[in-house]
């Protein structure tokens, strides 16, 4: 097994999360803790990077004003950034770190984002989604 994945692993322990569920063959760890906002977290070791992704809603309105201020949104962010799907409905929010030189700081600080994200942005989030 994956060192980098056991070294991720540890660091969400130390940080005081749950595992809801691993894929040990796909290196994929799911966490959720709904007084941060941090609802399925999908944390996936995909060497050289650790990719965090979770998901949001379902766009409501695709138009341009609608995206303008999801593009506002991520310039406070201060880590990961509001991203859609392939097929521009889907809202996630996403964010990437290297594993070569990963520290705890560094996930501790994505997860951070994201909750501060979604306490900052979270009833606008669902006025934007389905």
């Amino acid at each position: 097994m994956n060192t980098q994945f056991e070294q991720v692993k540890r660091y969400i322990g130390n940080l005081g999360f749950e595992i809801a569920s691993e894929n040990i063959e796909d290196e994929i760890l799911l966490i959720s803790d709904e007084d941060r906002g941090i609802m399925n977290l999908v944390i996936d070791c995909e060497e050289p990077i650790l990719i965090f992704e979770q998901f949001i809603g379902i766009i409501r309105e695709n138009n341009a004003e609608t995206y303008k201020r999801l593009l506002q949104m991520n310039r406070h962010l201060v880590h990961g950034a509001f991203v859609l799907d392939s097929d521009s409905d889907r809202l996630l929010f996403r964010d990437t770190l290297q594993l070569r030189n990963l520290d705890e700081n560094e996930v501790e600080g994505t997860i951070s984002a994201l909750s501060l994200a979604m306490s900052e942005y979270g009833h606008e989030l669902i006025k934007i989604c389905k």
